[in-house]
């Protein structure tokens, strides 16, 4: 018997880094997954590696008729949605405030944070009736803290932690949990996509992305995706019951303060400027 046997899950970003995890470990734990992502070819390959419970369909998650037709499509596949898992992301916009673009600004925010609101929007259409459900999104640690993140990427998920907690109170009568995520240093492409490499060149870049990462916390390794997905299927699991509007850190620590030694400090501000951040603009 797993955890999720029955469930019927939609998890947007579900091709790679943490989306990618989380299916693999939700279709082991017996749920019916829908992958929602535009790296069609990594999503199409995935769902045929893992069988007939898992669908992939092309959604691009800044558009609201895609959110609105991949829910459809888990309720006219499996009768219901149980899971809405708003995990797509990139890294987007970053750099002095007085520098930002604003064409990159409204395309970080269509996705980072107004495809969180269409996801919970959508999927409470559906949840409210059947009188259960569980809304779970990615939001970071650079929604709580400054200096991990570039300004609008911090400002969108530190919305994205606010919307969640809002929504929570709404929809918690209904018999609907509302809780995100918030990752630290997880070595998933996603960094090596904001200096514009493809999603092929990003993926050969985590390895020196673990050893960055493995010391800037008291954990001394590098966050993985799979350390999400475990904390994505406790909070979707009946096992958190009780947990609503919730900001859960999976963080090795690093929420509390990066360790203070000279070494680390200087690992943690090559990763800022490998990312085009400027450390000083940061503090």
């Amino acid at each position: 018997m797993g955890r999720l046997d029955g469930k019927a899950a939609i998890i947007t970003g579900g091709s790679s880094g943490i989306g990618a995890a989380t299916v693999k470990l939700f279709a082991r734990e017996g749920a019916n997954i829908i992958i929602a992502d535009i790296l069609d070819d990594h999503g199409r390959a995935l769902a045929r590696e893992l069988g007939d419970k898992v669908i992939y369909q092309h959604t691009n998650v800044t558009v609201e008729k895609d959110i609105e037709d991949v829910v459809k499509l888990a309720v006219s596949r499996f009768g219901k949605l149980d899971i809405m898992f708003n995990n797509a992301g990139i890294g987007g916009v970053s750099g002095p405030i007085e520098d930002t673009n604003t064409d990159g600004f409204d395309i970080t925010t269509a996705i980072l944070f107004r495809a969180v609101m269409l996801g919970m929007k959508h999927a409470a259409k559906v949840m409210i009736p059947q009188g259960s459900g569980n809304i779970i999104s990615t939001a970071s640690i650079a929604g709580h803290k400054t200096g991990f993140a570039g300004h609008t990427y911090s400002a969108c998920k530190a919305a994205v932690i606010h919307l969640t907690r809002s929504v929570a109170m709404q929809l918690g009568g209904f018999g609907i949990r509302v809780n995100c995520v918030c990752p630290g240093g997880i070595a998933t492409p996603i960094f090596a996509r904001v200096l514009g490499l493809s999603q092929e060149q990003a993926e050969k870049t985590l390895e020196p992305i673990k050893e960055v990462f493995k010391n800037i916390q008291a954990i001394p390794r590098a966050g993985l995706p799979e350390d999400i997905a475990r904390a994505v299927l406790f909070l979707a699991s009946d096992d958190a019951g009780f947990i609503n509007g919730e900001a859960l850190q999976v963080d090795g620590g690093v929420g509390r303060g990066f360790l203070d030694t000279q070494e680390q400090g200087g690992q943690r501000e090559g990763l800022l400027k490998a990312l085009g951040l400027d450390p000083a603009v940061l503090k």
